[in-house]
């Protein structure tokens, strides 16, 4: 099956999952359904739709946008299906990933950032 995700990879979500993550939850087909939804909110989330500029981007701001996009989906994957951790594990997994797309949505939101990132002048 293709990747459903303009920014996001369905290998880059079931590496931020991790390997005790549920083979169910981060599978493709799984991943496939809310890939695109998490892009969504991103681009809402950022008041920039990334997606349909995602093809002219560099490749430092295609990094970050996929940072942001894994780290959320692979949230949900660890959510749906938590039995491999233990409830520290899951919780130290899930603050690891939420500060990981924290830190990329500041770097998309911060107006300077993403002029800079975006090539405009400032």
């Amino acid at each position: 099956m293709a990747d459903e995700g303009v920014y996001t990879t369905n290998a880059q979500i079931q590496a931020f999952a991790g390997t005790n993550a549920g083979t169910t939850a981060k599978a493709v087909t799984a991943t496939d359904v809310y890939v695109l939804m998490v892009e969504a909110m991103i681009n809402d989330d950022t008041s920039y739709n990334w997606s349909d500029d995602f093809g002219g981007l560099d490749v430092d701001t295609k990094g970050i946008l996929s940072l942001a996009g894994a780290t959320k989906c692979a949230m949900i994957v660890v959510n749906a299906d938590p039995t491999g951790y233990t409830a520290r594990e899951r919780e130290t997994h899930l603050d690891f990933l939420n500060t990981l797309y924290d830190s990329a949505i500041k770097v998309l939101l911060d107006k300077n950032k993403s002029a800079f990132i975006r090539g405009e002048s400032t």
